[in-house]
């Protein structure tokens, strides 16, 4: 008998042992961490990560929790999407253009022109997803969501810009190699380095301004440094939230539904909300702190900058050549459905 229950006990230890070995191997399978390279507590990391993050949980009933790594603590922001790749995150959001030469097709929706509002942008971008336009740049991962930053302006520190021949000269941080071209093109000398890196940049004097949207402005401090603002469009940043395809595979179907049930042009379009708020944010802070403004009207008929932003068209696409023109046309047709 004695012997009997030794064994017992032993039956019941390894039982325990076993359900509790089971329980931490679900938690960590349904635990989702998020990496993205936004500061922690910024707005687009409250009202869009950390609301998808909390419907996701809700919505779930618990069984989905969700850790977020802002400010590139889990992956660089040159590293988040392969992050996501490599299953390092479960879910990776940062720039396309911060992956150099992957996304050339998804980059085209960056071009001079193709939208005016973070809301526009957004929606063109994840349509032509939809559509099937470039999904073989993302074949790797399954993402989840894309937007856009809104139209990207120059700033500058010292210097008032009024036409592309003020740019001869100047340090400037470059958001795309595309916007780089142009820089170089037109005599400054194009700085590449990502976002959360222009502030300190700037205060040493690395670089003389930037072009960014208003919402980065805002985000990253930067009207605490540039005085100066010439809103000429130059580009429209891609961004993208993207899901480790093993860790999607890994949910059973009813968890894999809850995913898909949050991801989307629904929200790519709150994303957008988030940003316009934020560039509506960011510019009235410049307006506030008494800053210069040049506002340049319809930018591609403007007589100087017009042919500095077609022949940046023109150039991307000869250089990615095979869809890029048909991606293109495909874009200008949406942004009559689009609305701003």
């Amino acid at each position: 008998m004695k012997k009997q229950s030794r064994h017992l006990a032993k039956a019941t230890l390894f039982g325990v042992l076993a359900a509790s070995l089971a329980a931490s191997t679900v938690e960590a399978s349904t635990t989702l961490r998020v990496a993205h390279v936004w500061p922690g507590g910024s707005m687009i990391d409250r009202e869009l990560f950390q609301a998808w993050a909390e419907s996701v949980e809700e919505a779930s009933d618990g069984q989905l929790s969700v850790e977020i790594f802002p400010s590139q603590t889990l992956a660089k922001s040159d590293k988040t999407y392969e992050s996501a790749v490599m299953g390092i995150a479960d879910i990776g959001a940062s720039a396309q253009g911060y992956t150099a030469g992957r996304f050339p097709l998804t980059q085209v929706v960056e071009l001079p022109g193709v939208s005016s509002s973070a809301r526009q942008g957004a929606c063109i971008l994840q349509s032509l997803y939809d559509q099937g336009h470039f999904e073989e740049e993302y074949a790797d991962t399954r993402p989840l969501f894309l937007f856009t930053t809104g139209p990207g302006y120059l700033h500058t520190k010292d210097q008032r810009i009024e036409t592309p021949a003020d740019l001869e000269g100047l340090r400037l941080r470059r958001p795309t190699p595309v916007v780089g071209d142009m820089f170089e093109r037109l005599g400054a000398q194009a700085v590449g380095m990502p976002a959360p890196d222009v502030f300190t940049a700037m205060q040493r004097g690395v670089v003389d301004g930037l072009s960014f949207n208003w919402e980065g402005m805002k985000t990253f401090r930067l009207n605490e440094l540039a005085q100066y603002h010439t809103e000429v469009p130059l580009y429209d940043l891609s961004l993208f939230a993207t899901m480790s395809q093993r860790s999607y595979d890994r949910l059973p179907a009813d968890l894999q539904q809850v995913i898909d049930d949050h991801s989307g042009l629904e929200w790519s379009l709150r994303a957008a909300e988030v940003y316009d708020e934020m560039i509506r944010q960011g510019r009235e802070e410049a307006v506030e702190a008494g800053h210069e403004f040049v506002v340049i009207d319809d930018a591609l008929e403007d007589p100087e900058w017009g042919p500095v932003l077609q022949q940046t068209i023109d150039n991307y696409l000869e250089d990615i050549g095979g869809a890029a023109n048909d991606i293109y046309n495909a874009a200008m047709e949406l942004k009559q459905s689009c609305s701003a």
